[in-house]
């Protein structure tokens, strides 16, 4: 069934199309105090962090979303602990494992996986374990086959989802790494900042799908571009493949400056430039939006606070605000980009709870019913 009159002219919204994906991502900041309070009681986090306290470096490994979270979980990490922590797509440890773990040899393995069942990260997990290398594991769904393989296990059940793409899930793993990050920093002054922090999101995000659904309502693009440097590259990533999944659209995610170096060919009206501005490269970042403005690009900023330059070179601005250290808002800032992918399936008719060719878990034929490779 299809709304034709809403907001007084046609759509081809599907009545309820993506109304799992919509009350997920709404119910982040809620689900974030729910997760940080069962960390908090259940002290998982505060064991990780005494049986893994002084290692030389941290190695993140997941596949699609969960190699997103694991990008941004190894910026967080770095930049709160100083010490090495690095991301790698699962299937580069079973294709190539000697490129990866000859170099982070005494690092410790974070495996990430929404729901413990995923082929290539169990696959990981077991070679892994052959080589006698303890691992830790974050994933949203208890009981499953990742747990045997791992020495210790982050859980997060009240983050799970229904829909097939990721949406809590992710922000609520990568707010688990974030944690203990500012515990083995002992950096009591983030995590209070992480705990304050879902009250601050579920005021921005209030007023935001309504903005993020007219703009969609009211523009056609024939490609999408989502930029971002350093912790906020694996959320470019993640916000490119929300458009991917969510509405079967062509979008590509780049380091903002990279993005100058052939990729900016393809700027025009019909290209919208998603820019997630930081703070630490803020002048630099901005010289490049400007740049892709002059170029006739469309332009969607996320931004915690915009100053002139901004707002003139923005199409729409989505300004957060948040009184928090830069690194504490990354959770917050994945709002627009699955608001975007959400709405922008829903305009073409879609249903984004269930894209096609997408099941939940991938999973491999050749896996016997534990997930461990014949």
């Amino acid at each position: 069934m299809f709304d034709q009159t809403k907001n007084g002219r046609s759509t081809l919204e599907p009545v309820d199309a993506g109304t799992h994906s919509l009350a997920e991502i709404l119910s982040q900041p809620a689900c974030w105090s729910g997760c940080l309070k069962d960390l908090r009681e259940n002290g998982m986090l505060q064991r990780v962090s005494e049986r893994f306290d002084g290692t030389s470096g941290w190695l993140f490994i997941g596949c699609g979303s969960s190699y997103y979270v694991a990008l941004a979980a190894a910026a967080t990490v770095t930049s709160l602990t100083g010490l090495p922590a690095h991301a790698v797509p699962a299937s580069e440890i079973l294709l190539y494992p000697e490129l990866v773990l000859v170099a982070m040899r005494d690092y410790v393995p974070v495996l990430i996986s929404r729901s413990g069942r995923t082929s290539e990260v169990l696959r990981a997990a077991e070679l892994l374990k052959s080589r006698n290398i303890s691992t830790l594991a974050i994933t949203c769904a208890p009981g499953q086959p990742l747990e045997k393989l791992a020495a210790m296990v982050v859980s997060l059940p009240r983050a799970d989802e229904r829909s097939t793409v990721m949406t809590r899930s992710f922000s609520s793993m990568l707010l688990a790494v974030q944690e203990l990050a500012a515990l083995l920093a002992k950096n009591s002054e983030f995590c209070d900042s992480l705990h304050k922090m879902p009250a601050s999101a579920a005021a921005l995000l209030q007023p935001l799908p309504t903005k993020i659904r007219d703009f969609v309502r009211t523009h056609r693009f024939a490609d999408y571009v989502c930029l971002g440097q350093g912790p906020f590259y694996g959320l470019a990533c993640e916000y490119a493949l929300k458009v991917t999944e969510m509405a079967l659209s062509y979008a590509q995610s780049f380091h903002t400056l990279e993005f100058r170096h052939g990729p900016k060919s393809i700027v025009g009206p019909e290209t919208l430039l998603v820019f997630l501005l930081s703070e630490s490269g803020y002048q630099a970042e901005c010289e490049v939006l400007e740049e892709m403005k002059s170029l006739g690009g469309t332009t969607l900023v996320v931004v915690n606070k915009a100053d002139a330059r901004v707002r003139a070179a923005a199409d729409l601005l989505v300004e957060l605000r948040l009184e928090a250290p830069e690194l504490a808002g990354l959770g917050p800032h994945l709002f627009p980009g699955q608001l975007l992918g959400l709405y922008t399936g829903l305009h073409k008719g879609l249903d984004p709870d269930s894209p096609r060719n997408l099941s939940r878990v991938v999973t491999l034929e050749h896996d016997d019913d534990d997930g461990r490779a014949r």
